[in-house]
């Protein structure tokens, strides 16, 4: 018998009864099997997107300034292994200052010492710092390497490579993308962190915090980041 459509209303219509849909048995372990699925695509699968590694043929080698030593030095071997002429690092006022003070306290300032201390020599080197702190410190980081290229008559450089930390990898790419244009090929490397095994980040704690943390500011930065049309102060890079 096939059911009624009709609803049904009590008390002068203010109160009305209605057939509804609902999930059956079977529906319900679709959804929990789907939920499951899911949950497991994100185990195995989200730090690798996140953790990037995407190479462009090109000279020129970018570093990201804050990243942590271990990647200083896989930098060095990069630069060394590849075929690069020079390297850029970037970032702005260094974490815990709270504002500008002068380019060499900068993330840019820091990675290049670092760099140089590690064996890249001295004319390979150029910081280009950023002066804007804010949310939005790669994209603003990116745009300060933009002007600098712009400055220096480097227009013609069509392709680099950005180095930087394992799940940071995506969403730095995606945002030095946006601040150069489709004209300009963005290549990525992802140094992996050797303190947790990136197979199974879910088993560490550090691995967590990244993976969640780069997770939702990547999908910020792919979904919500709206670039503004102003440039950020002039950033007067120093020569290295």
């Amino acid at each position: 018998m096939a059911a009624s459509s009709h609803s049904s209303q009590k008390f002068f219509g203010i109160f009305t009864r209605k057939e509804r849909w609902g999930l059956s048995w079977r529906g319900r372990l679709i959804v929990v099997l789907l939920g499951f699925s899911i949950a497991v695509s994100l185990l195995f699968y989200a730090e690798p997107f996140l953790a990037e590694n995407q190479r462009v043929n090109s000279n020129i080698l970018v570093v990201e300034g804050w990243i942590h030593e271990y990647a200083i030095r896989a930098a060095v071997e990069e630069f060394e292994k590849g075929s690069y002429e020079r390297v850029f690092t970037t970032g702005g006022p260094v974490v815990g200052i709270g504002r500008f003070i002068n380019d060499y306290q900068t993330s840019a300032s820091v990675g290049a010492d670092l760099l140089k201390n590690t064996g890249v020599a001295p004319e390979f080197v150029q910081m280009v710092p950023s002066r804007v702190m804010d949310r939005d410190r790669t994209y603003s980081s990116a745009i300060a390497l933009r002007e600098w290229f712009r400055e220096h008559n480097m227009l013609e450089a069509k392709s680099f490579n950005v180095l930087t930390e394992g799940a940071h990898a995506r969403r730095t790419r995606l945002l030095f993308q946006e601040a150069f244009g489709e004209g300009v090929k963005v290549g990525i490397i992802a140094v992996p962190n050797p303190d947790y095994d990136a197979k199974y980040w879910w088993r560490y704690s550090e691995g967590v915090k990244d993976v969640l943390m780069e997770g939702a500011a990547y999908l910020y930065a792919k979904f919500l980041f709206w670039p503004s049309n102003k440039r950020p102060q002039d950033n007067g890079a120093t020569g290295q």
